[in-house]
């Protein structure tokens, strides 16, 4: 008996140190890794502007004396994943406007709690003053699709065009309303950084079809390039807990997303998705086309959220929007 005492000691110390060392282990790599985030955000060179409707974060690209397109992040988004949406249309010399909406890095969830989508679009245009920018073409991502189709419809003097890309806006079938309870159960998990940190590192398919609504089997389908990108945009979305207060909004917003008046946009439209979005953006975009004047909707039967596999022709179908809408042509 005493032998058997002896061997569960040295098993249960042999546990506890096996725990410790996996624990700070996981402890010094979810350190650097978010070390490597801050620096990556430094050294892309946003600025924090004050504005009359409030304090705005916001970065850009391309060239200064480009067509300008400002560039609406969606969810776990930022400046930062504005300038990586916005990396091919800066390439091809447009200016990208990249900012964060409310509760997004440093951009601040407003002190009244009023994070609506028609608010957000009022700060964009507040934004366009500071910029010294009359108008611009819009393109709005995801669950930033709400305040672009705002911004179209309270500012349509000063919108070019509009873009929306797998927008998490009104469709007829709406989901249904997330519960209290739930967006507390969601404000725990994305208060720390380590719950994402974990499932993106350990079970990437999981996270790439939760968090970013693309099916496993088109992410290992696509090339290097596409799987590349979407590697990118899963990880940038550390630190999270930096952009908790704007995911916890854009829960709030997009679920049973209430419908604007898309019949007054007289905007030039484009709205894209996909068939396989798991957050169902293709009805949304389709519902969109159908009701905005004169809107176009290109759809693709697979590519997920990110529209994996399409990037080349996604990109045309903008520019030929943008182009076709530029006075300056």
């Amino acid at each position: 008996m005493k032998q058997r005492r002896i061997w569960l000691v040295r098993l249960t110390l042999f546990g506890l140190a096996m725990l410790l060392a996996v624990g700070g282990w996981t402890a010094l790599e979810l350190r650097r890794d978010l070390q490597g985030h801050e620096q990556r955000l430094a050294a892309l060179g946003s600025r924090v502007l004050a504005t009359p409707c409030g304090t705005i974060e916001v970065a850009e690209a391309g060239p200064a004396d480009g067509p300008p397109l400002l560039l609406i992040h969606g969810s776990g988004g930022g400046f930062d994943q504005g300038l990586a949406l916005g990396a091919d249309y800066a390439a091809r010399g447009l200016r990208v406007i990249a900012p964060s909406r409310f509760g997004y890095l440093r951009t601040p969830y407003p002190a009244d709690g009023n994070a609506s989508g028609e608010q957000q679009a009022d700060q964009f245009a507040c934004l366009l003053d500071a910029l010294a920018l009359p108008r611009v073409a819009v393109m709005g991502v995801s669950a930033g699709g709400i305040s672009a189709l705002h911004f179209a419809l309270r500012h349509p003097q000063r919108t070019q065009a509009l873009v929306l890309m797998v927008p998490a806006v009104y469709r007829p079938d709406p989901a249904v309303p997330m519960p209290d309870w739930a967006l507390q159960v969601l404000d725990a998990a994305i208060s720390a950084d380590l719950p994402f940190w974990l499932l993106a590192r350990w079970a990437p398919d999981s996270a790439r079809r939760l968090i970013l609504a693309t099916p496993p089997p088109v992410y290992h389908a696509a090339s290097r390039a596409e799987q590349q990108r979407a590697n990118a945009m899963l990880d940038e979305i550390l630190p999270v807990s930096a952009r908790r207060l704007g995911l916890l909004n854009d829960s709030r917003l997009t679920t049973g997303a209430a419908r604007v008046a898309l019949e007054r946009i007289s905007t030039p439209t484009l709205a894209i998705s996909a068939r396989d979005d798991g957050f169902g953006t293709y009805a949304s975009a389709a519902y969109s086309a159908a009701h905005i004047p004169g809107a176009q909707l290109l759809g693709f039967n697979s590519g997920g959220h990110l529209l994996l596999g399409h990037q080349p022709e996604v990109v045309e179908a903008v520019l030929g929007l943008l182009k076709s809408t530029d006075s300056r042509h």
